[in-house]
């Protein structure tokens, strides 16, 4: 049995009173004593994350442009300026998603993170990719750890703690820009729909960090947080809401696929026009439990005439006080449906994720 690698902060966190888990290979908090408590204050304040198990990889060279174009699904020249990040998917040749990712675009060349329990298949992928593409180099970056801090508070409490000349401009930071000093790169993007900044630092400098966190009152938050968070947030997960077997277009990511310009050929094109062509057979939605009970993945969702579904992954909403859960659903399907839960059919409602945005509910709320 493979032992699981350990961030940085492995210590750290077992001090804390950590519950560790093994993720994706990396033994990783899943709570310091109460996951709820944890939701709530990303959702209040500011909460910490260790995130130090993501795979930071730096494209740079002639080439990188080139290849990234043909790597991602979304298009690398809306990134106009140095500082503007995209997320996207690198896709086969059939539109399943191999991974989703966010690209930044830096001074010289890019930097692409992408996710852990994928990073073997994700980095051999990459490199495959970029032996078709002269002057270029994939490099993944393992000196370098991530901390995410969010929550409304967020900004407010990392602000002091960042390197001097990062502090000012940093302020200004708007979603889906970053900036970068040293080997500090500040991104204004985050997992759980709050304000905050995912910040790649360092090795060196993560435990002195972490601690001048805490010490301004930011909570550490484990991964059952974070899970409640990004589902309560809309957002997918790789591996749970999308896979090999399922294209963009069929787990609410179409707004991720660049079409245009016409003349970007790249990874998955042909499979994803074919299939908008031919018409799109499954949906991902939100759903909102109307009766008793607790959503999970896997469960059965009827449809009635268009068919059946499956929630891919669900759980109780501390925000909302209800089940929630994705599901991918026939493309016919109506605004409600019955989720099969021990063996009795509940009603639910389809809705148009997130459910919660800024600490509050944005879908009505069973009474």
């Amino acid at each position: 049995m493979t032992t699981p690698r350990q961030t940085t902060l492995h210590d750290t966190h077992v001090a804390a009173g950590a519950r560790m888990v093994d993720f994706a290979g990396w033994s990783m908090p899943i709570h310091y004593g109460s996951q709820l408590e944890e939701h709530h204050a990303v959702r209040r304040d500011a909460g910490m994350f260790d995130v130090s198990h993501m795979t930071v990889v730096d494209v740079a060279g002639p080439g990188a442009r080139a290849y990234l174009r043909r790597l991602l699904a979304n298009d690398v020249d809306k990134l106009r300026t140095p500082g503007r990040a995209l997320y996207s998917c690198m896709l086969n040749a059939d539109g399943g998603v191999l991974d989703d990712l966010i690209v930044y675009r830096r001074e010289e060349g890019y930097r692409v993170v992408v996710n852990a329990a994928t990073r073997d298949k994700d980095l051999a992928w990459m490199q495959e990719v970029a032996a078709a593409h002269q002057g270029l180099s994939v490099t993944e970056r393992e000196d370098l750890d991530m901390i995410a801090v969010q929550g409304p508070g967020a900004r407010q409490r990392i602000l002091p703690l960042l390197p001097g000349a990062l502090q000012g401009p940093a302020a200004e930071l708007t979603p889906f820009h970053a900036m970068e000093s040293g080997d500090w790169f500040v991104a204004c993007t985050g997992y759980t729909g709050e304000d905050g900044f995912e910040v790649i630092l360092p090795a060196g400098e993560t435990r002195a960090f972490w601690s001048a966190l805490s010490g301004a009152g930011v909570r550490p938050v484990g991964l059952g947080a974070r899970d409640t968070l990004r589902l309560e947030a809309g957002m997918n997960l790789y591996g749970t809401d999308m896979d090999e077997t399922t294209t963009p277009l069929e787990s609410a990511l179409g707004w991720t696929v660049a079409l245009e310009p016409a003349d970007r050929d790249f990874i998955g094109r042909a499979a994803l026009e074919r299939q908008k062509a031919e018409g799109v057979p499954r949906r991902l939605v939100g759903l909102v439990l109307e009766g008793r009970g607790v959503l999970r993945g896997h469960m059965k969702v009827l449809a009635g005439e268009a068919g059946e579904g499956e929630t891919t992954s669900g759980s109780f909403s501390p925000t909302l006080g209800a089940s929630i859960a994705l599901a991918r659903l026939p493309a016919g399907a109506g605004e409600r449906v019955q989720v099969e839960i021990r063996g009795k059919a509940v009603p639910a409602r389809v809705v148009r994720p997130p459910f919660a945005r800024n600490g509050q509910p944005v879908v009505d709320i069973p009474a």
